[in-house]
């Protein structure tokens, strides 16, 4: 029989150790690049897999429906880890369980390059669902804590190294795609890469582990603290956005944009371009404007985007459109979660997987339901739909009161 409890052997010791809160600010900035490395390595393995979705649809003949119903393998996978994540961080050390789960989300993301058939795929993405959600609580738990050992916001430039990553995951599968190689060997050299920014950075993560300010026994499906759940709705909405980005903008440039060649390919590396650099420099766009200024802002930029790409179906204004939408998410992740690690009461880890459970949802839900729309009433009636969003973020900023 398996072993089921062989993850106790990653427990860790009290809250941040003094030797970190002590450091010299040389090893303190060798701590954030090993944290950014390990965002680096989630954000490349995801758009390594966005970046072939297009190829392993052919290859497998699937249709719209097809597609949108295999997807919802992915969303499965993590809300099945969701009520686990945060407990598993908050108990065993965020910094061990990045290693862990970073891991294995490079091995079952090779994994998917060995399907043949519908449900192999949709099994792979069931399980790169599961190490996708305990990695992404585990990496931005890192995050908060080095935000505090900093003292000052740092979390948009991590979110913004994950961009890059996804930036260069396009690349990659471009240069993979000239080579002619396959999903699986791409994939393999992708997994290569990822253990090896681990083996170099993982004795630099932070040695953490928060206890619960509130001494109380909970239940597992508990209902959370509701501050966090509005977060957690403003996150669905941006990322709903952010996802058709990734699983969608290929389809969108090359069936309705009509993108000559490599060009179908613009929509979303000019996405991604945007969404980095808004990451980079939204730290000093949010110290000086205000988060609800900033989040504001960004859902309107998501509204203007998408519209623009709908009611004008063409490379040009596409482009800007999808430029619009990468700087509009940009910074609305990043903040809600860097409010969310700051809760009086409740630790880092379990605060995160509150409002990430929600967020998630629209970044993994809304690609699939785009495909449902799509197969109905067209891919651009879809992104119509999906555009309203970030009316909606704008709306509802101002009415919450965490976020000043």
């Amino acid at each position: 029989m398996l072993r089921l409890n062989f993850i106790g052997s990653f427990r860790a010791q009290g809250k941040i150790k003094k030797s970190f809160r002590n450091a010299k600010l040389s090893y303190l900035k060798r701590v954030r690049i090993a944290v950014a490395s390990f965002y680096f390595g989630m954000g490349l393995c995801f758009a390594t897999w966005a970046s072939r979705i297009p190829d392993i649809r052919v290859a497998l003949q699937l249709s719209d429906a097809d597609l949108g119903t295999i997807l919802f393998a992915l969303p499965l996978g993590q809300l099945t880890m969701m009520p686990f994540s945060g407990k598993l961080v908050t108990r065993y050390g965020s910094h061990r369980l990045v290693v862990l789960s970073l891991s294995m989300y490079a091995f079952c993301l090779t994994n998917l390059g060995l399907a043949t058939t519908a449900w192999q795929l949709a099994l792979g993405l069931y399980a790169f669902g599961l190490f996708g959600n305990m990695n992404n609580i585990a990496v931005n738990t890192q995050g908060v804590y080095t935000e505090q050992l900093f003292q000052r916001t740092i979390m948009a430039s991590f979110h913004g190294v994950w961009s890059f990553a996804g930036f260069t995951g396009a690349l990659v599968g471009l240069a993979m795609l000239a080579l002619k190689l396959t999903p699986f060997h791409h994939f393999i050299v992708v997994g290569i890469i990822t253990l090896s920014l681990i083996a170099f950075n993982y004795k630099y993560l932070v040695k953490a582990k928060e206890k619960r300010k509130v001494v109380e026994k909970k239940k597992l499906f508990s209902k959370p603290d509701m501050s966090l759940i509005w977060l957690g709705i403003i996150g669905f909405g941006s990322m709903a956005s952010e996802g058709i980005m990734f699983d969608w903008s290929g389809i969108y440039f090359k069936d309705i944009v009509q993108a000559p060649g490599p060009l179908i390919v613009l929509g979303y590396t000019s996405f991604m371009i945007m969404m980095a650099t808004g990451r980079f420099l939204g730290d000093g766009m949010i110290n000086k404007f205000g988060r609800k200024r900033v989040i504001q802002t960004g859902g309107i930029l998501i509204s203007s985007g998408l519209f623009t790409a709908v009611f004008l179906p063409f490379l040009i204004p596409s482009t800007i459109g999808f430029m619009l939408v990468g700087l509009g998410v940009s910074t609305i992740v990043p903040t809600l979660y860097s409010i969310a690690g700051k809760h009086p009461t409740i630790p880092p880890g379990e605060a995160l997987t509150a409002v990430s459970s929600v967020s998630f949802l629209g970044f993994l839900m809304g690609p699939p339901v785009i495909g449902f729309i799509a197969e109905l009433l067209g891919l651009r009636f879809s992104f119509a739909f999906i555009g309203i969003f970030g009316i909606i973020i704008a709306f509802l900023v101002p009415r919450i009161k965490v976020i000043q």
